[in-house]
């Protein structure tokens, strides 16, 4: 039973961690995240916070991961949502979008793709980030077909050429790139899935 308990409280930590080292990078930026001011934050030292993750590599990782978890399991909610298939479509574009230029967690996502070539593990943590988003794009649009809410269409296909288009439509949100305001981009996004999934 103490056992039982020192893992949940070590869960707890992490997950802690986790979640001011998110709300750190959107206040301060990532360049500004040490081991030692998340510590200071915490009320704790940046020993302790390598002791859980080892490297500060390895805590932007699972901070990701942890942002990640929570956005999927509002996809799942979405998928089961009693709407039609156009209204999920836009719902789904909607979630995918950065919230602002400060967004952590696609902050985060530019950093990981940066560093993806050279380190493996990184490169096989986004594909299976990058997996969550493109089979739950698939099952909304293979539904709205079967649905006839949507024209026939390659789902897979058409799934990693919208998520394509919206990596780049994020992108611009993130670095604060003149006129690229999430409204205005989310409007872009919206038209540019209308034309890619046509309507039956």
């Amino acid at each position: 039973m103490a056992a039982t308990a020192r893992r949940r409280d070590g869960q707890v930590a992490q997950e802690r961690m986790l979640e001011e080292a998110m709300t750190a990078i959107a206040e301060d930026g990532l360049a500004s995240l040490t081991m030692s001011a998340l510590g200071k934050r915490l009320g704790t030292s940046g020993g302790h916070i390598l002791y859980y993750f080892g490297s500060k590599d390895r805590l932007l990782l699972e901070a990701l991961r942890w942002s990640e978890n929570g956005l999927a399991d509002q996809r799942r909610a979405l998928l089961s949502r009693r709407v039609t298939a156009e209204r999920k479509l836009d719902q789904f574009v909607e979630l995918y979008l950065p919230r602002g230029p400060r967004d952590p967690r696609w902050t985060l996502w530019i950093e990981l793709w940066a560093r993806t070539s050279t380190d493996e593990a990184l490169r096989e943590a986004q594909d299976e980030l990058d997996r969550g988003w493109q089979e739950d794009l698939e099952t909304l649009l293979d539904r709205g077909v079967r649905q006839g809410r949507f024209a026939p269409l390659d789902t897979a296909e058409r799934a990693s050429q919208l998520l394509a288009l919206l990596d780049g439509l994020s992108t611009r949100i993130v670095i604060g790139q003149r006129g690229a305001e999430r409204s205005a981009v989310l409007a872009t996004a919206r038209s540019a899935a209308e034309r890619l999934v046509a309507r039956a």
